[in-house]
């Protein structure tokens, strides 16, 4: 592209968005391959751009590429522009070698996760995602893990460019069951990731729009600028016939209302009029939109046809709706009174326990889909037994927190199903039922979650045969038969030990075999000095809750039931946190004062409680890939993590502001100063929240009445000193982290 038509096309497109009052424009530079443009191109193109829609609006801007020219110094022109970067990979090694060879046969494999390791490490927040184009003769649980591991925000799976007179190659509807195959496996990892086709396909199933042209029935806002300067259409419809996109208008002649009103693009802006009698007729139509409108096209009928991948998608958007329902959280929901009552920071007992019954459904989802698929059929046919006569006990084994972090790392490869036989043991006897199991051995343990961890000696495997109340265990080492009862200290046994309070009492678990799931170590078995401090520090903090901070007693109680002990910093330093798996566990190194102790279940149990609103309701748009400061953190966070720490810190300064009040002398400075701090950045960090304009309009109550609570605070007196501390200690932080980025698009 000349730097002429550089300037006409940054010329039209703000001319366009001046007349209509657009707040942003989404500009991508494609290819071909892109980098073959060069850097200086490439540079003027992007401040051409930049100048012309300075005080018009926001302007984002893309690049799409195959990696293999990516380097520092294309990194440090992306960072200079803040251009978002999707690379283009079909998989591990055997997928991308089929397509993306050199021309003297050598693979760019290599290459390519040498760019995308280079974007992760200089420039993650650029990091957009992944790009894949299904093979179906590819391996799609190969290619998901290949992708997945390279952590990509997002990932659009791309089906092969084709037509009723070209058809994809592979059998009818082959494409549909490898798209199941992965939407089963991003399901039951968490959607650990964005892909932007099953995201779009739960979207318009939920009557919200699509994230992309390939379903829905949006109108479509898309135009394309040749290098030559003519518009035209999706690039896509090339696959058609040969001019299939062309418009016959140019940046030089045409404002883009006339490309608006071009037959071809106003057809694709009629929603369901402008599709096929059959696609008007489909149930699915309203979430398929008759699929992209280039894989429509035959010879004689033009683009009045369902998609040529029309048993495709329907197979794909059917199985979709029918797995949504089987997880069961569209059947669960909160009140209008209790979604205000969690979004103001606190939650009453019943509030928790509405999140407890979604979460319940979650828990069976995916223990189901380890047990469908496990070879420890006896194990798996008596949990559905104890399902079918004491479901309420199964529920309560399921509820222990890592049994979830167990299947989650089962269905994704990083455990195995021998934990399911140890689950089903647990069920067993909690229920009174007689059975006998093969029981797989760990590290010289019978592992027992929620119960405790048997010391069996060598044996790879245990024969437990259950009874009520108690289980007896065969190995080749010897018998050992243990009563729920049990004290610590028989014969080998670990029981899960429990700290107990004024009407409240949860698991201190340092035995489970999948406990070690948070973001610091997980301390080996206490010895009796440590329960013994953990259990007084655990009843002094109970204490103050419930006297100084009310509010936050009965959601704790209703939700929190285990506390996982973490290995204390050498620095000593206070470390807690929460797995986003997890629910109901929160997990600390024992901290200095009951003080502390009582900040950090607050603080981290509203960790837990929006990960579970979040399982309920869409609270932001998980295509949005920005990233945020939060004043509480050195890196830059994406929206969901600026919404988790917002919310704790609403926790964490309503707590320093009643300890302010509620302590004496230098303690209560200290609190001030905290409170101080907090309040102002809280509310900041909330206003940039909504600013993101990423909201649903149910992230947008939420935040809204998360304002609500914090915005009174900043009206509350505090002393000069308190108040001069807490700016510095904010400025300090603030300068800190400019530094950082400084210091990072210098290394760039």
């Amino acid at each position: 592209m000349s730097d002429h038509t550089a300037t006409r096309s940054a010329a039209r497109i703000a001319e366009h968005a001046r007349r209509h009052g657009l707040s942003s424009v989404d500009v991508v530079l494609h290819g071909g391959e892109p980098l073959l443009a060069g850097r200086e191109r490439l540079g003027r193109i992007a401040r051409e751009l930049a100048r012309a829609l300075d005080g018009v609006c926001d302007l984002e801007l893309k690049i799409h590429t195959n990696g293999v020219l990516l380097d520092e110094a294309f990194c440090d022109l992306f960072t200079e522009h803040d251009i978002k970067i999707g690379i283009s990979l079909d998989g591990d090694r055997a997928a991308n070698d089929r397509h993306r060879l050199y021309a003297n046969g050598r693979s760019s494999y290599d290459k390519v996760i040498d760019a995308i390791d280079l974007v992760r490490k200089r420039c993650p927040q650029l990091y957009s995602g992944l790009l894949c184009t299904i093979d179906v003769d590819n391996d799609p649980v190969a290619v998901y893990e290949a992708l997945a591991a390279l952590e990509p925000p997002r990932v659009d799976f791309l089906l092969p460019h084709a037509t009723w007179d070209d058809p994809p190659p592979g059998a009818p509807g082959a494409y549909g069951e490898w798209l199941v195959q992965i939407f089963d496996r991003w399901l039951a990892d968490g959607r650990p990731m964005t892909v932007r086709l099953f995201e779009s396909a739960l979207r318009t199933l939920g009557d919200r729009p699509s994230l992309t042209e390939s379903l829905g029935l949006e109108p479509s806002d898309l135009v394309v600028i040749e290098t030559d300067g003519s518009y035209e259409q999706a690039d896509s419809l090339k696959t058609a016939y040969d001019g299939a996109p062309s418009t016959g208008y140019t940046v030089e002649s045409h404002p883009l209302d006339v490309v608006a009103s071009h037959p071809g693009i106003a057809g694709r802006q009629s929603g369901l009029d402008g599709l096929a009698a059959e696609c008007r007729s489909c149930p699915v139509v309203s979430s398929c939109g008759g699929g992209l409108y280039a894989h429509r096209h035959r010879t004689g009928s033009g683009f009045d046809n369902p998609s040529v991948y029309c048993r495709d998608l329907l197979r794909l958007i059917t199985h979709i709706q029918e797995a949504v329902r089987s997880v069961d959280t569209s059947t669960h929901s909160l009140t209008t009174a209790e979604f205000d009552a969690l979004a103001a920071g606190y939650g009453a007992a019943d509030a928790v326990a509405r999140l407890e019954e979604a979460q319940q459904s979650l828990r069976r989802a995916v223990v189901a889909g380890v047990g469908h698929a496990s070879t420890a059929v006896e194990a798996w046919r008596l949990l559905t037994q104890v399902d079918r006569d004491a479901r309420p006990v199964l529920g309560s084994v399921l509820a222990h927190p890592y049994v979830r972090v167990w299947a989650v790392q089962c269905l994704t490869g990083r455990a195995d199903d021998g934990h399911l036989p140890a689950i089903a043991a647990v069920a067993a006897v909690r229920a009174g039922v007689q059975a006998s199991l093969r029981v797989p051995v760990r590290d010289g343990g019978l592992h027992l979650p929620s119960l405790g961890r048997l010391e069996v000696g060598k044996s790879a495997e245990a024969t437990v045969e259950t009874a009520e109340g108690r289980l007896t265990v065969h190995t080749d080492d010897g018998t050992w038969t243990v009563a729920l009862d049990a004290p610590a200290g028989t014969a080998g046994w670990s029981p899960v030990r429990r700290l107990e309070a004024d009407g409240w009492s949860v698991a201190l678990d340092d035995v489970d075999l999948y406990r070690d799931c948070h973001q610091w170590p997980a301390a080996e078995r206490l010895d009796d000095e440590e329960l013994r401090r953990w259990q007084a520090m655990f009843a002094e903090a109970w204490e103050l809750i419930r006297r100084d901070h009310p509010a936050y007693a009965p959601g704790l109680a209703a939700g929190l039931s285990v506390i996982m002990p973490l290995v204390p910093p050498t620095d000593g330093s206070e470390v807690s946190s929460t797995a986003r798996d997890a629910f109901g566990a929160v997990a600390a190194a024992l901290p200095e004062s009951a003080v502390s102790l009582a900040l950090l279940l607050i603080h981290e149990f509203q960790h837990v409680k929006l990960g579970a609103v979040m399982d309920i309701h869409d609270l932001y748009d998980p295509g949005h890939d920005a990233l945020y400061y939060a004043p509480w953190r050195p890196d830059p966070r994406p929206l969901e993590g600026l919404l988790q720490g917002t919310y704790a810190h609403l926790a964490v300064t309503d707590f320093w502001r009643v300890r302010r009040l509620a302590d004496e002398g230098e303690a209560a400075h200290r609190a001030a100063v905290q409170f101080a701090r907090w309040r102002t950045q809280t509310a900041e960090a909330v206003e940039t929240l909504t600013g993101s304009r990423a909201l649903t309009e149910a992230g947008e109550r939420f935040v809204a009445v998360m304002r609500r609570t914090v915005r009174p605070w900043l009206d509350e007196p505090v002393t000069a000193a308190a108040l001069r501390e807490a700016d510095q200690a904010a400025a300090r932080h603030r300068g800190e982290w400019d530094k950082q980025r400084a210091q990072g698009s210098d290394r760039s």
